[in-house]
């Protein structure tokens, strides 16, 4: 890839993170009533005859989009939540080691108060808060898993990293 092109033009920022799940009424209860997400609106069902689908989101054409629902947690970035139908669907989500692996990382003010309200609710937390250090110094962290396995982590660094103090 080359590097001499620059940045992409006129980038601003996050505006949403997608991903999928399996059953979307499930999805909606965690972020709702665990998370704190405010649900907006709902698109879908929607399918295609041609190649609409693969052409558009690197799907296979014979896969229905059920259900879409848009979340937005405080300030943060909007989940776009979808809820697909396909014959040749993987059900088990990837790894963090994987490729494409991922995880959604929010930030609490109160760590330890975030991590017993999972805990409450029956979340699965993965260990005990991480204390970092080097540039992260100052910040403390942990992952959890929504109900369909998807990773997400909490972190909290309210005095902020020790990268935030250095002065280039």
């Amino acid at each position: 890839m080359r590097n001499d092109l620059g940045p992409l033009p006129g980038v601003t920022g996050l505006d949403h993170i997608g991903f999928t799940v399996p059953d979307l009424d499930q999805a909606h209860a965690f972020l709702v009533d665990v998370l704190g997400c405010t649900a907006m609106y709902d698109l879908g069902p929607f399918a295609d005859r041609g190649s609409w689908m693969s052409r558009h989101l690197n799907v296979a054409d014979d896969t229905v989009m059920r259900r879409l629902r848009f979340f937005r947690l405080g300030n943060a970035p909007i989940f776009e939540v979808f809820e697909y139908e396909a014959v040749a669907q993987r059900t088990v989500p990837p790894a963090n080691s994987d490729i494409g692996g991922h995880h959604v990382a929010l930030y609490v003010e109160d760590l330890d108060a975030a991590v017993e309200h999972l805990r409450r609710h029956g979340v699965t937390v993965l260990g005990e808060p991480t204390s970092s250090s080097g540039p992260s110094l100052g910040q403390r962290w942990v992952y959890f898993l929504a109900p369909w396995g998807m990773q997400f982590e909490l972190v909290s660094y309210p005095s902020g990293k020790a990268f935030d103090r250095i002065h280039i």
